[in-house]
């Protein structure tokens, strides 16, 4: 099943969600919904429900998570297969690290889902550069090997982008103006 906005939010308080969270999952939402329905009018199938209840809820496991010191992305992935939630629970899942990304492949949703979180730094749209350097020095602990995985990601996140972009109208720069943050930077 996939969610509906009300029903996202309704999970968001039952799993106490931060406001910062909430947030958060909030604008990664308004970018996701803005990449696929462009990528809709670019003739990708892309399932709009699935892309806004996977962004709304990708971080439904982090407020739980900051005490248990568990992965959020599969706790995520377990509360959302406990709420029979399976359509969603990948893309939950894959929001940190995305597995088997094939560039030739059309869209799918879980890509453009993690790809939004990685533009998102708290409630901010910020550039890929951005996100990254705040990743390395909030959770890259000065740790060689934990700062390399992390730029590894970014590496995929940029093969992503090119994926996405290829098909769409817009640069990845115009995304704040276009969901109406022009205060921040893009």
């Amino acid at each position: 099943m996939i969610p509906s906005t009300d029903q996202c939010f309704a999970l968001m308080t039952e799993y106490r969600m931060l406001d910062n969270i909430k947030a958060h999952s909030i604008i990664v939402e308004k970018v996701a919904s803005l990449l696929a329905r462009g990528l809709r009018q670019a003739g990708q199938k892309v399932a709009l429900e699935k892309v806004s209840a996977g962004a709304l809820l990708h971080d439904i496991a982090k407020t739980e998570c900051l005490r248990t010191k568990e992965d959020h992305a599969k706790r995520g992935k377990q509360i959302c297969l406990e709420h029979q939630l399976d359509e969603i629970a990948d893309i939950v899942a894959e929001h940190i690290v995305l597995l088997d990304f094939d560039s030739n492949h059309g869209v799918r949703e879980k890509e453009i889902v993690y790809y939004a979180d990685k533009r998102v730094n708290h409630d901010a749209v910020v550039s890929l550069d951005d996100r990254l350097e705040y990743l390395l020095d909030h959770y890259g602990r000065n740790e060689k090997s934990l700062c390399d995985l992390i730029r590894k990601n970014f590496s995929l996140c940029r093969d992503v982008e090119r994926k996405l972009f290829c098909m769409l109208s817009f640069r990845p720069e115009d995304i704040a103006f276009m969901i109406g943050r022009r205060n921040v930077k893009g």
